[in-house]
């Protein structure tokens, strides 16, 4: 399961580079800022939050031009047209930009390791497995089976399904996949598990799902199925827990760090 971030394209190092010539001081500069995701949605605040920042350290001449709502194409698209420079900016997924630019994927990794594979032989430690065996069941005692919701048009569903299948089997727990790609299949699949009394619901990160999250916890408190999301925004929304960071809160340091890389304090005019 990989947490969603921003992704600084190779492009913007060649922006910074432009950001130190003369004429970058005086004149406003655009920069376009790409997700596939409505405006009115967590990308959105971020992306406010990023472009705002940006702005107010550079003094007004750093200027966010945003398109939301997969304007510039989805992910796939969007990567490629940074590797091109046709876009500056982009929120997407890790799991996506480490298949253009394979350095992203450190952003997948959580602080505490010091690698993926010490994540992995951290979570496969049999002490590690007993104990959080013993702790589910200890809280749950009939838990045995938990369904995931994943989107099969995401290219990222079934390598997460790779490693929530591994997780199941080292925790004895059947998992059942269940597919949504459009509202109607979200809704068929909280239909199928009101049928499952108990059942548990991982709901994997994925864009589509974001920008519905409301339809999904709506759905999850309908037929009471204790469920676990991606990002914070959702337990805002009323979800009962999320397992990661609260999406605005990194960009807005993404947008400090960026004012700091273009801040003439930083980066003084160079003569030619």
């Amino acid at each position: 399961m990989r947490c969603k971030t921003m992704l600084f394209a190779v492009a913007l190092f060649g922006v910074a580079a432009a950001a130190g010539t003369t004429t970058m001081a005086a004149d406003v500069r655009h920069f376009s800022f790409a997700y596939d995701q409505p405006h009115t949605t967590a990308y959105g605040i971020a992306a406010d939050t990023f472009a705002n920042k940006l702005a107010e350290l550079s003094h007004g001449t750093l200027v966010i031009d945003q398109f939301p709502g997969a304007q510039l194409g989805q992910e796939p698209q969007v990567l490629q047209k940074l590797r091109t420079g046709d876009v500056d900016f982009a929120i997407t997924s890790t799991a996506n930009s480490a298949t253009v630019q394979p350095e992203s994927g450190v952003f997948s990794i959580h602080f505490v390791f010091r690698s993926e594979d010490h994540l992995k032989k951290a979570l496969a430690d049999p002490a590690v497995v007993a104990a959080f065996r013993d702790m589910m069941h200890e809280l749950v005692p009939d838990a045995s089976e938990i369904s995931v919701l994943v989107n099969p048009s995401n290219p990222n569903a079934e390598p997460q399904l790779v490693e929530l299948r591994a997780a199941a089997g080292m925790l004895r727990l059947s998992l059942t996949v269940l597919k949504a790609s459009t509202e109607d299949e979200i809704a068929a699949a909280f239909a199928s598990l009101a049928q499952e009394a108990g059942r548990a619901l991982l709901v994997a990160g994925d864009t589509f799902f974001n920008s519905r999250r409301n339809q999904l916890v709506e759905r999850a408190a309908r037929f009471a199925v204790p469920a676990i999301y991606e990002f914070r925004e959702y337990t805002a929304t009323g979800g009962l827990m999320s397992y990661a960071s609260r999406l605005a809160d990194s960009y807005h340091q993404a947008g400090v760090y960026t004012g700091r890389i273009f801040s003439p304090a930083q980066n003084p005019p160079t003569s030619r």
